[in-house]
């Protein structure tokens, strides 16, 4: 007999925009039994229930890349549509209006507000941030959370992060420095963060499992 809880979340679509990171989402899809199939065009989204964007790259170029694959309306029309949604580092920044890294680049704006940089005037603060860092949600009762320690330890790298416009959406925080920023935010079924939960050994795996499962 199959695993009814693997049935329920079989058919994960991950955002395939020819950039970097996706064999590792695609290994930590596979190490929880839920194999991920590539989007790379609109006619893939059939069939899928769940969709996740991964990766790493410069805010631009993955904005610019999602155009030439016509992927920014069907991606919109997901958001839009209450369907569950997992978006991580810069699947997590393309959400909002802009970012510094490219002025004048139009992102997805499903969410208000700007990518920014870590402030450059401590010398002490290394640039980019890249390792593990403690991650505080403001709502441990969210089923994202389900099985973490309260303030769980998850790996990063980045330069830049989201600063929403609107805080209600912030679902966690992480400090860096001087800087407190928003490390995760939800909205409904969309959930996005700038750690990878897939290189956050087992604490990450717990988190895509929650969100898969949910």
């Amino acid at each position: 007999m199959s695993d009814p809880g693997q049935n329920a979340v079989a058919r994960v679509g991950v955002i395939d925009y020819k950039g970097g990171n996706l064999r590792n989402a695609l290994n930590a899809l596979n190490m929880i039994g839920t194999p991920g199939r590539l989007v790379s065009g609109p006619s893939d989204f059939d069939g899928i229930e769940r969709l996740l964007f991964p990766g790493v790259g410069a805010f631009g170029d993955s904005v610019a890349q999602l155009d030439r694959q016509d992927l920014r309306a069907p991606i919109l029309d997901w958001l839009a549509s209450g369907r569950p949604f997992f978006g991580i580092c810069i699947g997590y920044q393309v959400l909002f209006e802009g970012s510094e890294e490219f002025p004048g680049t139009r992102g997805l704006g499903f969410f208000s507000g700007e990518v920014v940089r870590f402030p450059g005037d401590d010398p002490s603060l290394k640039v980019p941030h890249m390792g593990w860092n403690r991650v505080r949600p403001r709502d441990p009762a969210d089923p994202v959370w389900a099985g973490l320690p309260r303030e769980p330890h998850l790996y990063f790298v980045h330069s830049y992060f989201p600063r929403p416009a609107d805080p209600a959406i912030i679902a966690a925080e992480t400090g860096y420095g001087a800087t407190t920023f928003a490390s995760a935010v939800r909205s409904g079924a969309v959930f996005a963060s700038q750690f990878h939960p897939e290189r956050s050994q087992s604490a990450g795996l717990r988190i895509l499992r929650n969100f898969l499962t949910a």
